[in-house]
């Protein structure tokens, strides 16, 4: 409707069916994950899971409307096994696709840009442009993506529960780059909003201002790197309307140390009086190259480590092995094993477990 809308209101309409096609974009994707647990956990099993975006996106220089404008609407269905839920029982989560059956609108935003200067608005997804780290989006271990001690401390819109948000990003220069954003503090969960198409901001909701400053200048000569240094504040009211405040710092950097070779680190604090998981560890690196024959494929080998306090169960150490094997330019399969060490999603205190997982992507 959104982008119906926009066609519609094209001052000259035969210019806008010389622009309106290649102003607007389709395209859809679809993962997939076959996870078993061989040992440990909370028992052996073999479990399907996946998940289905289509999106749109509209530009407004391509329209001959004006520069530096742009709209995106996601849409996301996710289905099957909950692999940490049912069989592993661990607290960072061994796939990060892992929702239970939901179909939801996940993004719906406008974004302009002026210069060095990058506004956007709407619903947004905070993992898309804080505190990640691009090396690391080759593993399927959801503490690779944001960080276990932001979403797990604070009402984060992450994946699958986005939320209402206001973005400024500055390009300094080429080397520093600084973005700041506002969020919706308390997103409705999906069981009251199956959807995601009933927002409500108020003061109860409070909300969540996030920083960040990156350096896109490597330490090494001539080889890249980039780290990013932030720091967010939640507050908002519970449900006897007591005010409830909370926030940390984290840091992420990645640094190219051979034109194959790439190591990357993500690391996590918050206040340790008021969060049981307040640190937050990772080290892994990723190798492209190791077939010469098939210089798109590329492996890795991390590690993340939740930590906790004050809790019967204590801390998680999550290893992952993957190997990335592009297939053809929109078609993907990744094996990968994880060993989880303590699984620490539950009350119960689990044996170690030893997971296997293959995924599959296809992009359109």
């Amino acid at each position: 409707m959104i982008f119906m809308m926009i066609i519609i209101i094209t001052k000259n309409p035969l210019k806008a069916q010389e622009t309106t096609l290649p102003a607007i974009s389709f395209g859809a994707s679809y993962t997939g994950d076959v996870v078993s647990n061989f040992k440990g956990g909370i028992k052996k099993g073999t479990t399907y899971l996946g998940m289905a975006t289509i999106h749109a996106s509209f530009d407004s220089r391509k329209a001959d409307w004006w520069k530096g404008g742009e709209a995106f609407i996601k849409m996301a269905n996710t289905h099957g096994g909950e692999p940490s839920a049912t069989l592993v029982g661990d607290f960072q989560g061994v796939s990060n696709i892992e929702a239970g059956n939901l179909t939801w609108l996940y993004e719906l935003w406008f974004r302009q840009s002026i210069g060095n200067l990058t506004f956007t608005a709407g619903l947004q997804d905070l993992n898309v442009n804080f505190a990640t780290d691009d090396c690391a989006g080759i593993f399927t271990n959801s503490s690779f993506g944001i960080h276990s001690s932001i979403a797990d401390n604070i009402p984060s819109p992450i994946f699958p529960l986005t939320a209402l948000g206001v973005n400024l990003k500055w390009n300094i220069s080429p080397s520093w780059i600084w973005q700041a954003a506002i969020f919706d503090g308390t997103p409705d969960d999906l069981e009251n909003n199956p959807y995601n198409t009933n927002w409500k901001l108020s003061k109860d909701q409070g909300f969540l201002l996030i920083s960040e400053v990156q350096l896109l200048k490597s330490l090494v000569a001539e080889k890249h790197g980039s780290y990013k240094l932030g720091g967010y504040y939640h507050q908002h009211n519970d449900d006897i309307d007591k005010e409830q405040k909370n926030g940390g710092v984290y840091f992420v950097g990645n640094q190219k140390l051979t034109d194959n070779l790439t190591v990357f680190s993500q690391i996590g604090l918050s206040p340790k009086s008021i969060n049981n998981h307040n640190h937050y560890y990772s080290l892994g690196c990723t190798y492209s190259g190791l077939l010469h024959h098939r210089p798109d494929d590329y492996m890795g080998v991390a590690i993340a480590y939740a930590g906790i306090d004050s809790n019967q169960v204590g801390s998680e150490t999550a290893v992952e092995l993957t190997y990335h094997c592009q297939i053809c330019s929109n078609i993907y399969v990744r094996p990968d094993i994880q060993y989880i060490i303590n699984p620490a999603g539950t009350d119960t205190k689990l044996e170690n477990a030893l997971v296997g997982l293959v995924r599959f992507g296809v992009e359109f």
